[in-house]
């Protein structure tokens, strides 16, 4: 089992770094997350190998990578107007912003994410950025 992770980690991390000039992830608190009811998804994904296997390809390929940190509110944030809208628990699936946006919480975060990320990746070259834009 341990192998077939493995294989499926390092075919699937080469498929995005050649598919991708730039690959934006949240930096989960794995250690965190294998202590809660989560803990045997957490594992069985192998969350840390697959974003060490990332980074690591991403340096071989010369592509950029991005870790955004764990503390950003992605799933909590408006990808529309930047509203925070606070933690909502993990069965809340869909939420509405007082601006009328209705969002998906996965895929809002996915915009958030790679909005952070490539904020982050354009201010490390001496950009001037905003996440809104």
């Amino acid at each position: 089992m341990a192998d077939a992770r493995k294989d499926w980690a390092h075919q699937r991390s080469t498929v995005i770094i050649r598919e991708n000039q730039a690959v934006f992830v949240e930096d989960l608190c794995v250690t965190g997350l294998a202590r809660t009811r989560l803990a045997k998804s957490v594992h069985d994904a192998g969350w840390g190998m697959f974003t060490r296997l990332l980074e690591e390809k991403a340096a071989r390929y010369g592509r950029t990578f991005v870790k955004v940190n764990r503390f950003f509110p992605s799933s909590q944030l408006c990808s529309v107007c930047g509203r925070v809208d606070g933690p909502k628990p993990l069965s809340v699936r869909t939420w509405s912003c007082p601006c009328g946006a209705v969002h998906d919480r996965d895929l809002n975060a996915a915009i958030n994410i790679h909005a952070a990320g490539r904020a982050e990746w354009l201010n490390a070259c001496g950009e001037t950025v905003s996440l809104l834009a």
